[in-house]
């Protein structure tokens, strides 16, 4: 598939469509993976400043040339013009921070693929969240061309983000309301 077909592709909010070397790559996307997804941007939204924006399922472009790759992480925390405007696709250079939510189908992709793609790409930061039992957050930062883990939360962390604080609560990201 080419950039240009794939660009014409009508939405679709049911699956996370994804393509990789050329070729659509169509995953589910389970509603309390999707609530988490909403629920992270929100929280990085009100913790950042003007020109900074936290984006849920956008298109990054990692590789424009045919055949093209364009991944659509969960979150991305963008900047400068992208963030200013809140892009719908977005190039490496505007990402600081590429966030993956790990699903049962994204496991390998999640934990493997896309953190040697983010980083051959220049994504100064990716952050990896288990959900399974209480959620983790696994923070990754590039150090040359590939990225070194840099710390494990879980709760309530106050995350660093090149000088910004962002304050988390990744219990609420996935628990259920209840009814009184």
């Amino acid at each position: 598939m080419t950039l240009g077909e794939w660009s014409d592709l009508p939405e679709n909010n049911r699956h996370c469509r994804e393509l990789v070397d050329g070729v659509l790559v169509v995953a589910p996307q389970p509603p309390r993976h999707q609530l988490a997804v909403w629920r992270l941007a929100a929280q990085l939204e009100r913790a950042l400043p003007r020109g900074i924006a936290a984006l849920a399922r956008i298109e990054l472009m990692i590789d424009e040339v045919h055949p093209a790759t364009v991944r659509v992480p969960d979150v991305l925390v963008v900047g400068g013009a992208a963030g200013a405007a809140h892009a719908t696709r977005v190039r490496p250079g505007d990402v600081l921070a590429a966030i993956e939510i790990v699903a049962p189908g994204s496991r390998r992709t999640d934990r493997v693929t896309k953190l040697w793609e983010y980083a051959a790409a220049g994504i100064r930061h990716y952050w990896l969240l288990e959900p399974e039992d209480a959620v983790r957050l696994l923070a990754y930062e590039l150090a040359g061309d590939s990225y070194v883990p840099t710390g494990e939360y879980s709760g309530t962390p106050e995350m660093d983000l090149d000088g910004i604080t962002l304050p988390l609560d990744l219990d609420a990201l996935t628990i259920l309301r209840t009814t009184v």
